[in-house]
């Protein structure tokens, strides 16, 4: 049986050091199903996770000042528009008007850099 082909390499997104547990997200761009759309990149209890930013309410961006999605408490993500409130782990609501949770980007962190994976409905946008 021939070996399985390697995953495809990450796009570099930015430093692990720029991601603070429970601190300010590093935005990006992607193109979801067709659509260019806003994602944001964060750090909860030592691990990366990213999102679009876009409430599963009704599709508005989330952050209440830019790159700021968690709340006082730093455990919550929260929408600044309708008060949703998301896992960090898992981008799952946990109370507020929403409907099922935030669609998630795969990334992986290797020697100090965050990449982000494409998928078949989620591309880089081309300059």
């Amino acid at each position: 049986m021939p070996d399985a082909l390697p995953d495809p390499p990450g796009i570099a997104l930015c430093n692990s050091a720029d991601l603070v547990d429970s601190g300010l997200a590093v935005p990006f761009d992607v193109i979801y199903c067709g659509q260019t759309c806003y994602a944001f990149a964060i750090r909860y209890a030592g691990k990366v996770y990213a999102y679009l930013n876009r409430c599963s309410h009704v599709p508005m961006e989330m952050d209440y000042q830019p790159n700021r999605f968690f709340d006082l408490t730093g455990h919550w993500l929260i929408c600044a528009t309708h008060g949703a409130m998301y896992s960090p782990q898992t981008g799952m609501c946990r109370t507020g008007p929403c409907r099922g949770g935030l669609v998630s980007i795969a990334l992986s962190e290797v020697d100090g850099v965050v990449h982000w994976h494409t998928s078949s409905h989620l591309q880089p946008v081309v300059f």
